[in-house]
């Protein structure tokens, strides 16, 4: 990959979102890199098609894994929201 893009996150101690973030990052600068590779990359013969081949499906497999991290960061972005409300609901009664 052509940069590291989690180099300059750091962990949340509370496993908050800049882990996701980090994450997200980081598949970012991976789909980018493979994206160039598909689009950019010279294909001669039918050795480089394989290549090109397994370059997409990285690609493919990188895409579903951030669209799964993003589906968990909202999740647990849900999750807390539903407790907060659960919790002043709780301080009502």
């Amino acid at each position: 990959m052509s940069a590291n893009a989690s180099a300059d996150a750091t962990p949340d101690p509370d496993g908050g979102d800049t882990d996701y973030e980090a994450m997200l990052d980081t598949l970012d600068v991976a789909i980018e890199e493979a994206r160039r590779k598909v689009e950019n990359g010279r294909v001669y013969d039918a050795e480089n098609e394989k290549v090109r081949i397994k370059w997409i499906r990285a690609l493919a497999y990188a895409v579903n894994v951030r669209r799964q991290v993003t589906n968990d960061r909202d999740l647990e972005e849900l999750g807390e929201r539903i407790e907060a409300l659960e919790e002043s609901q709780e301080g009502d009664l």
